[in-house]
């Protein structure tokens, strides 16, 4: 059904089965005015149109969020309301649950956090997670943390079952974007297994494609904020504190973060000879993962190799529901 559809049902429902709404604005304007006093009509009109409101923001996925501090005065009633929207929605509705694929250097760090922010689900990368299950000595984590202190390579299954606890956590209820997983298709089957074990599915693949030979210029003059992951490039996207020594270089000393200030960092295998050994590892092992995913009709390609806001118009595309 198309996004009109969608939102056009929510408000009939939100009318039918929350109306009539008198009752709702009764319930907290009591709380709001005296036996005495009257409620206003602009009042009556505001809480009559809060269910209707909050329909229509969890249709469009925005995201609608009716805070406790901000209806402190009724705040049972209508977080009440809101939360059986929640639940309803996260119940009812396809997960958005999407890998971003693409070679080293496509721009996933550049587009991961745009589309984080855009569609309010949070980017998960397989490091970050491990770290911090190791961290919060989960019985997952603690298998992961004896594998590494041996030397070992964590497995698979221990990889999936630390993605399965993190997407347990509330910001995951209506979705998350996966970087850097599955690299492999035996990964994929596993990943596939969980979600569905989980009641979820893959709903979305998008594929940043760029030719091999661009990729260099663009892995040798990559710096990254190793904190929060964002990514910058000495030519496409400098920081704002880059300042090029008599070498032509930038200085290492001004690679800075433009939102924190903190250092940022070049990786040790960003380079051209660490590059050539990456690329063919992703083209023998995790290019066939698309072709596992296609005939579900979820991947969707895009020409990274333009413009940034060229990119990000056809990744805003391939995300659109067909």
């Amino acid at each position: 059904p198309s996004l009109t559809m969608l939102a056009s049902n929510a408000f009939r429902i939100a009318g039918r089965r929350i109306t009539p709404t008198k009752k709702f604005a009764s319930t907290c304007q009591r709380s709001l005015v005296s036996n005495a006093a009257k409620p206003t009509q602009e009042s009556t009109n505001f809480y009559s149109m809060t269910p209707l409101l909050a329909a229509a923001g969890f249709t469009i996925g925005a995201g609608f969020v009716i805070t406790q501090n901000e209806f402190s005065f009724c705040s049972k009633s209508v977080q009440e309301a809101v939360e059986k929207s929640e639940n309803k929605f996260s119940s009812y509705w396809p997960r958005n649950i999407m890998i971003l694929f693409g070679p080293p250097g496509a721009g996933k760090g550049t587009h991961g956090p745009r589309i984080e922010h855009l569609l309010n689900i949070p980017q998960l990368s397989t490091g970050d997670m491990l770290r911090a299950a190791v961290a919060a000595q989960t019985e997952v984590g603690k298998k992961a943390q004896s594998i590494m202190k041996a030397g070992g390579l964590v497995s698979d299954d221990i990889v999936v079952g630390i993605i399965r606890d993190r997407i347990r956590e509330p910001d995951c209820k209506f979705g998350f974007i996966l970087d850097g997983f599955p690299r492999t298709l035996a990964q994929a089957k596993a990943l596939d297994k969980m979600l569905a074990e989980e009641g979820a599915c893959v709903t979305k693949v998008i594929e940043l494609q760029v030719p091999d030979e661009v990729l260099e210029e663009r892995i040798c003059g990559r710096w990254i904020h190793k904190k929060s992951g964002r990514s910058y490039h000495v030519k496409y996207a400098p920081p704002k504190t880059m300042e090029v020594g008599s070498d032509g270089k930038p200085t290492p000393e001004s690679m800075k973060d433009d939102e924190t200030g903190e250092p940022l960092i070049q990786r040790p295998d960003d380079t051209a000879t660490a590059l050539v050994k990456r690329l063919d590892g992703y083209h023998k092992q995790t290019v066939p993962i698309l072709s596992h995913y296609e005939p579900k009709g979820i991947v969707r390609t895009v020409n990274a190799n333009q413009e940034m806001d060229g990119v990000w118009g056809e990744i805003k595309k391939a995300m659109e529901r067909k």
